[in-house]
Parts: structure tokens; sequence; C-alpha cells
């Protein structure tokens, strides 16, 4: 049975790996050019600071992750099924970031061919869970004790729906220093403790091991960052989130605990939607945190307010499973 100091021993170990990688991987993408193409109609201040700074630092948090799941001594089938989401989804983002820096844009895969990569993966993990779950089709409800809701043939397309939502959020979330990592160790946490009081303790080692690969990774991204994690990072990171999610039959606390997230993609909706029908903007400019950086926000204070507010929704989420 996993006890706390457990839980501390997998985040230590992926934290030091994160680490100590770092100083080793940053170099070498800075000698291969891989660097970040920022988008031309981004905020204008990333075009000098940003721009050049080396990207797909995403496989520095998959290697600690992967590394510190697989050493964990709980080798079963949900280790496997969380390892292989995070990687499947982080290859998508790997020839996205890949594509990237060899046509020396900001766009990489099209937008259908990585929707279709995602949604296949989605429907796996999907149907993996409705057939290996003691609970099948149903879902937990937050803030209804014992409440469940039973989707059905719905299940699959249901979830595939809230992964793909997920994943890309996340990869919305990634756009100031230290943002998307910084929410992802707060949630994964959440999910870690979740996980742990419940007795999952495979989902709570990788949680744990994935809030330890965020933490380390943090050191090199916090502002100003040394290094971009990518949609080979983003895309992973959701893919772990959402799998975790999944795993504990709480696909419907996603839009609390990852409120952040929600708001990010949710900020995009609203702007296409907007401008489509009247031709006018709601944002400054969308994501939700270059709005905010449009106002004169200093990019670190909407970071730690972000944090923040990811931090008092977890707590929350807490309450809704009490």
């Amino acid at each position: 049975m996993v006890e706390y100091i457990d839980i501390i021993r997998v985040v230590v170990i992926a934290f030091i790996i994160t680490l100590v990688s770092g100083p080793i991987v940053i170099p070498m993408l800075k000698k291969l050019n891989i660097g970040q193409n920022v988008r031309d109609d981004g905020p204008k201040s990333h075009l000098t600071t940003k721009s050049g700074t080396p990207t797909m630092g995403g496989i520095i948090i998959i290697f600690s992750l992967v590394i510190t799941a697989l050493t964990s001594g709980l080798l079963n089938r949900d280790m496997y099924v969380l390892v292989l989401s995070t990687i499947g989804f982080g290859l998508i983002g790997f020839i996205d970031d890949y594509l990237k820096i060899k046509n020396k844009r900001s766009l990489g895969l099209k937008a259908y061919q990585k929707l279709i990569g995602q949604v296949v993966l989605a429907v796996i993990l999907a149907i993996y869970q409705s057939n290996t779950s003691m609970l099948g089709t149903k879902v937990i409800i937050p803030f209804f004790e014992n409440k469940y809701l039973d989707l059905g043939m719905l299940y699959v397309p249901f979830i595939a729906f809230v992964v793909v939502g997920t994943v890309n959020s996340v990869n919305l979330t990634d756009g100031l220093d230290g943002l998307a990592s910084g929410v992802t160790l707060i949630v994964s946490s959440f999910f870690g403790l979740v996980a742990l009081n419940w007795g999952m303790d495979s989902i709570s080692i990788f949680s744990a091991a994935l809030t330890g690969a965020c933490l380390g990774f943090l050191v090199h991204n916090a502002h100003p960052a040394k290094i971009f994690m990518g949609d080979t990072g983003s895309l992973a990171l959701g893919g772990a989130i959402s799998a975790i999610a999944i795993l504990l039959n709480l696909p419907l606390i996603i839009p609390i605990v990852g409120g952040i997230y929600f708001a990010e993609a949710l900020s995009v909706i609203i702007q296409v939607i907007s401008f489509k029908l009247t031709g006018k903007r709601v944002f400054l400019m969308s994501p939700l945190h270059h709005h905010f950086e449009l106002k004169g926000w200093k990019e670190t204070k909407v970071v730690v307010v972000f944090w923040s507010i990811t931090v008092v929704l977890s707590l929350i989420g807490v309450i809704s499973l009490s």
C-alpha cells in the first residue's frame, strides 16, 4: 500500500531527474537550433523576449515522468495506460514541433491531422476504461456523495470529447513562462492526493511523478524561461492529466480543478465566435493570458494569479468529493 512517504520519494526523484536533465538537454537543443517560432499576431514583447528560446523541452518532462513511473515498482495495466497516453499525445506534439522548426514557422501539423491522432488515442482510452473499470460507463458526479451518471452508449464519445478538449486546453494554456507547468503540477497534486485517499496506488504514484517532473521543469521554465515545453510537453501533460481523470472516473471534475485550462479554451472559442458573428473581439487577445498581458499585467503576475486560482479550484475540488 502506498503511503505519503512513497509519494514524497517519487516527487523528489522525478524532480531531480528533470532538474539534472535540463542543463544537458538545453545546450543540445541550442546547438541543433531548435528555437521557438513566436506567432506573428501574438504580443509584440514576445517577438524579442521569447523568439529563439529552445523549445521541445517537453521531452525532459516525458523522460522524467516515464522513468520515475516505470521504476516505481507499481507496474500494472493502469500505469501502462497512463504512460502510453502521455507518450502518445507527446508524440503528436513532437511531430508538430519538429515541423514548426523544419519549416521555420509557428504552425506545424494541420489542425485536422492533430485532431485525428488525438481522437484515436482518446477513443482507445475511453474503451479501455469502460471495459476495465468497476463503474463501467458510469462517472462520478462532483458535489453529490455516491452519485453517478451512467452515460451508456454515450460514454466513449463523451470521454473522447473530454480528453481531446483537455489536451488542447492545456496546449492553449502554454503561452507564458511557467504557466502550464505550474498549473499542471497543482492539478496533478490534487489528483495524486485523491488517488492516494481512494487506495488507487498506481495512479497516485504516476500523479506524484507528474508533479515532480513539472516542478523540476519549472526551474528551467520559470520567467525568464531557459526552455519552452513546446507542443511536445503541453500535449503530453494534457494526455497525462486527462488519462488520470478518466481512470479515476472523474472527467466531470476537470472543468473545476482545471478551471484555468477551461477558461483559456473558452476565451478562444468566445473570441472566434464573436469576431465571426459581429466583427468585434471580446478580449484584447486570446487565449485569456494574453488579454491580461495587453491590459498591462506583467507576465509574472498573470502566471502567479493563475496558479493561485488553480490552488483555490483544487480546494473546491476536494470539497466536491468529500
